[in-house]
């Protein structure tokens, strides 16, 4: 099911209202722009120029209350450019995206939420070079690894919009205090927590919580693991050189990875509280698997940062509060913050002046911070200020993607082949939790990989 929206829709006091952290109002004889919205401060919009009366249309997989905030972070950009951004949510947009392309139908924009689709639909001839504003602000506002996620053969077609941060660790910080839990700072003093925590272990109660059930997609929560333990032991251009098929997953730096991640999901003694065994982990599926920790069932659980939103109403998820989260440890103290994440592209399907200016908008800090201030997703835009984010673990982690030291990798599995990526690495890892080892797992994913 779809879910179109139109500018016309949201309420011009309430958009005003809700992007005042960024935008200062307007003076009293600022005449309405475009005639349809309302009263914003046009001078950060001038850039963009007049487009009166035109449509551009945006696709993308986001739907319900985050597709509002969309609407709502580009109202006065509507309203001061004369551009009626016309937004086309449907969490079939990935599939259906190559028929409507195939049909001449493609449209103006998409916010495109994998690499390698990206890079098929600049294959395939559909998608057009980004202009040089878009490119301008991408060198100015990202790093040089988003920038080149978007680029295919040197030139540059997609910037980055929203992000996040994979790799932490959620616990309940009443909990470690109870009991004198000390956050690790390596990966062997991750393990050596676990085992403290199995003094605990009576009825449900164990140290970890897992779930890879999600749908069609069960067994991406595993993949997450395993490219946590690559980027962290292996080092960052091992991680690439594997993301290319360049070093298989049968390489001693995969299986070494593989290995780390199951000393926690294969020992019985270490999941899965609250569920079951490790044939639990698979039918427990990851929205439910950290609630566990709420029910003091389990001490730990390994997910994203967009799982603060699974916590539910009146639910603190602070420092002090009823849960928080800390990254996954490096192997080694010391080794600065290595992070995987995920994240957005917007990419054009004409070279239309309007749908450029649009598309420019998205890649500015001005989008960033009125987005972000509007609470529920982060970017790793280095103009957005970590003080317009509406909980404390955005800041953090819009911190750590704005850090200097920081070093990034976008999630593996988006970044290979689908034959891989989301086929044969997601029911590989189901496998693995299933008895298989990692021997015939690992050579059954490279069989698949495109020579």
């Amino acid at each position: 099911m779809s879910s179109t929206l139109r500018r016309r829709f949201i309420a011009p006091a309430a958009a005003v209202g809700a992007l005042s952290l960024v935008l200062a109002g307007c003076a009293a004889d600022e005449p309405e722009a475009g005639g349809n919205g309302g009263n914003a401060d046009c001078a950060a919009y001038e850039q963009y120029g007049q487009f009166e009366g035109e449509t551009v249309e945006i696709y993308a997989t986001i739907v319900d209350v985050e597709a509002d905030n969309l609407v709502t972070s580009w109202a006065d950009f509507e309203a001061c450019t004369g551009i009626e951004i016309e937004y086309n949510g449907t969490q079939e947009a990935e599939t259906q995206i190559n028929v409507r392309a195939q049909a001449g139908d493609a449209p103006d924009l998409m916010i495109i939420p994998q690499p390698g689709l990206l890079q098929r639909l600049i294959a395939d001839g559909y998608v057009v070079p980004a202009p040089d504003a878009v490119e301008a602000n991408v060198d100015e506002f990202w790093s040089e690894s988003w920038k080149g996620y978007g680029t295919v053969d040197g030139e540059f077609y997609a910037a980055p919009l929203m992000a996040s941060v994979k790799g932490y660790v959620w616990y309940s910080p009443a909990d470690f205090e109870e009991n004198g839990y000390e956050i690790p700072a390596t990966y062997d003093e991750l393990i050596a927590l676990t085992e403290q925590m199995t003094e605990r272990n009576e009825g449900p109660y164990r140290p970890w919580c897992v779930g890879f059930g999600s749908g069609d997609a069960t067994g991406w929560v595993g993949t997450d693991w395993v490219e946590d333990l690559v980027l962290r032991g292996a080092g960052p251009e091992a991680y690439d050189q594997w993301v290319a098929g360049e070093l298989p997953f049968t390489s001693p730096e995969i299986q070494e990875a593989f290995d780390q991640v199951g000393e926690i999901l294969l020992n019985p003694d270490f999941v899965n509280g609250g569920f079951g065994g490790v044939d639990s982990i698979v039918t427990t599926t990851f929205q439910d698997a950290g609630l566990a920790i709420l029910d003091g069932n389990c001490s730990l659980h390994h997910q994203a940062s967009f799982y603060e939103a699974q916590w539910g109403e009146g639910v603190e998820v602070a420092p002090d509060g009823d849960v928080w989260a800390f990254l996954t440890p490096p192997i080694n103290e010391g080794d600065g913050a290595a992070v995987t994440g995920g994240g957005e592209f917007v990419a054009a399907f004409n070279d239309n002046e309007a749908t450029g200016a649009v598309q420019a908008y998205l890649s500015s800090d001005t989008w960033a911070n009125n987005r972000i201030s509007l609470g529920g997703v982060i970017s790793a835009n280095k103009g957005l200020d970590p003080a317009n984010a509406q909980s404390d673990l955005a800041r953090q982690s819009i911190e750590i993607l704005q850090g200097e030291d920081t070093v990034f990798r976008f999630d593996a599995s988006d970044l290979m082949p689908a034959a891989v990526g989301t086929s044969s690495f997601w029911t590989g890892m189901v496998d693995w939790v299933g008895g298989a080892s990692t021997e015939d797992v690992t050579s059954a994913i490279d069989a698949t990989f495109p020579q």
